[in-house]
């Protein structure tokens, strides 16, 4: 898979969930001395933002995210993969029609420019039925999905972006807001990408 993608032949892409609450862990903290450090702390009662993002790796290396204070379910998942993913007008709405033929005079069979692997794990929401059930017809339009072993975290690349997102790039430890929040979380996901869109054709030559 990573050949096809460092080669061209197909886009690889890491998909996975994560969520950023009012308050985020402080691993360290510097303060005078003499002087104690102190961290605001937020209610985390139904503040939490969750995102849902997707790591392009290959000839055109990206990141895709869409942010939600809901909950990241199977169909807000095809929905993604859908539209941002796999770039079908109409999203989930359209994909049986687009992928059989079957709306062929409002929809024609359609594809993916380049075809993808969507590397994933096991949660719930990627395993439903809802989301997977629609495997073949994903596959019909360009988008092949590829599930992890169980408990195997290390496999998806995408870890990474979350762990710099919340660790080094997130702006400030506590927000007072479930807007301040999403504001920090799209601002610590571009910086994300455009380090993704700078360094990664460099790895994509070394190999």
């Amino acid at each position: 898979m990573r050949q096809d993608a460092d080669t061209g032949k197909r886009d690889l892409i890491f998909l996975d969930e994560s969520g950023f609450a009012p308050t985020m862990p402080t691993c360290y903290a510097w303060s005078r001395i003499g002087q104690r450090a102190v961290v605001p702390r937020e209610d985390t009662r139904n503040r939490r933002v969750n995102v849902l993002g997707a790591q392009i790796a290959g000839t055109a290396p990206d990141l895709l995210w869409q942010r939600t204070c809901g909950k990241v379910d199977a169909t807000v998942l095809l929905e993604f993969v859908c539209t941002r993913i796999a770039g079908l007008r109409g999203g989930a709405g359209a994909l049986e029609l687009a992928a059989d033929g079957l709306g062929i005079e409002a929809i024609p069979v359609w594809e993916r420019a380049r075809p993808c692997m969507v590397v994933l794990d096991n949660a719930s929401a990627h395993t439903s039925r809802v989301f997977k059930g629609r495997q073949g017809q994903l596959a019909k339009i360009g988008v092949e999905l590829f599930y992890l072993p169980p408990r195997s975290p290390e496999l998806n690349d995408i870890e990474l972006v979350w762990r710099q997102a919340k660790y080094q790039d997130y702006p400030q430890r506590a927000q007072t807001s479930t807007d301040a929040i999403g504001e920090a979380v799209d601002r610590a996901m571009l910086r994300q990408r455009d380090r993704i869109r700078r360094t990664a054709p460099h790895f994509t030559q070394a190999a």
